[in-house]
């Protein structure tokens, strides 16, 4: 179950039963048991997978995972745990950990929502990155998209101070909601007029490059902690 059926609300994402390669389902049963932190309703330990106390960014709905594992790669001295729902994406991540030896990162398969309220204690993220999350274009869908208020409050919470959240999305609909959410969240300043440019250690995507070389925008928004 990826999410608790008794916890009423909106949710930012449609569980799809994707179809699995025999490369992802032979990495979620090779590579699982370690690289995989288990659900649960209570408070956990987070630097006990990695068996140090480094700095712990987390990563909301990271798709196939490409950019999760280029960033882990490049940031050796920092702890990942990355939370998506989907199986697909779970085994592909699973794959580049095992293929490329990424000992700094973890998975959640899981609603990120109830990852965030249950497991992880306030104050102790350094970071979070939200990449290009499901713009929900219909104007009558726009309510289940990701960055809302209440949602970047509870962010914020779990955030130590000075700890940043960064959001890339290629919606500029998508892009000025989430401005203007962040924007107006108290404990949070923006490191950037209006939006920032995009930080080094986040990969150019193909299909970002494709859209980019079409002339299509992309928006990257990083915001601190006060």
């Amino acid at each position: 179950m990826l999410y608790d059926p008794t916890e009423h609300r909106i949710r930012s994402f449609v569980t799809r039963a994707g179809r699995l390669s025999t490369g992802q389902a032979r990495a979620l049963e090779e590579f699982g048991p370690k690289f995989m932190i288990e659900y649960r309703k209570e408070a956990f330990d987070f630097h006990a997978p990695f068996g140090r106390k480094a700095p712990l960014v987390l990563e909301i709905g990271f798709g196939m995972g490409d950019t999760t594992a280029h960033i882990a790669r490049a940031m050796p001295d920092t702890d990942f745990v990355g939370v998506e729902v989907h199986t697909p994406g779970v085994g592909s991540l699973l794959k580049q950990i095992g293929e490329q030896g990424i000992e700094n990162l973890r998975l959640i398969q899981h609603d990120a929502v109830e990852v965030l309220n249950n497991m992880i204690a306030d104050g102790s993220l350094s970071g979070v990155h939200i990449f290009f999350p499901d713009p929900w274009h219909k104007a009558r869908h726009n309510k289940r998209r990701l960055i809302q208020p209440p949602f970047v409050k509870l962010l914020c919470e779990k955030l130590a101070p000075g700890g940043y959240i960064h959001c890339a999305t290629d919606w500029e609909d998508y892009a000025v909601q989430m401005l203007e959410v962040l924007g107006a969240e108290p404990m949070l300043a923006n490191t950037a007029e209006t939006y920032a440019e995009k930080p080094s250690y986040r990969p150019l995507t193909k299909f970002e490059n494709r859209g980019l070389k079409l002339g299509h925008g992309v928006w990257d928004l990083v915001f601190t902690k006060k």
